[in-house]
């Protein structure tokens, strides 16, 4: 992760956003999806580390988002993952005010009971 999203206003100062809160910003998003289940770490060296879901890289003031969800059975896939993408962006950029260029959704498993 980079040091922050850095956005200069005049004279006045500078204001930094730590990753930490753009990464609870995308996690939360996520989960006030219906349909989403919870994140799920990635597969591979991800799990062994218990990663919550959410990846954020920040580079020229940029996000680039990947997360990773279970979701519940029965749900249109594609649908949520469309609806995980755009909601992720809308907070990302309304909400905290960060230009997002990309929010790769991974759908890594479906919830069966």
């Amino acid at each position: 992760m980079d040091t922050g999203v850095t956005q200069t206003e005049g004279d006045i100062g500078r204001i930094t956003i730590a990753p930490e809160v753009l990464v609870t910003t995308a996690r939360l998003t996520a989960l006030a999806v219906p349909g989403v289940v919870r994140l799920v770490a990635p597969p591979g060296v991800g799990r062994l580390f218990n990663s919550d879901g959410v990846r954020i890289q920040v580079a020229d003031d940029r996000v680039r988002v990947k997360i990773c969800v279970m979701t519940e059975p029965g749900v249109n896939l594609l649908g949520i993952g469309r609806k995980i993408r755009n909601e992720v962006t809308r907070a990302l950029e309304n909400m905290v005010g960060v230009e997002v260029e990309v929010v790769d959704v991974h759908i890594e498993d479906v919830a069966f009971s």
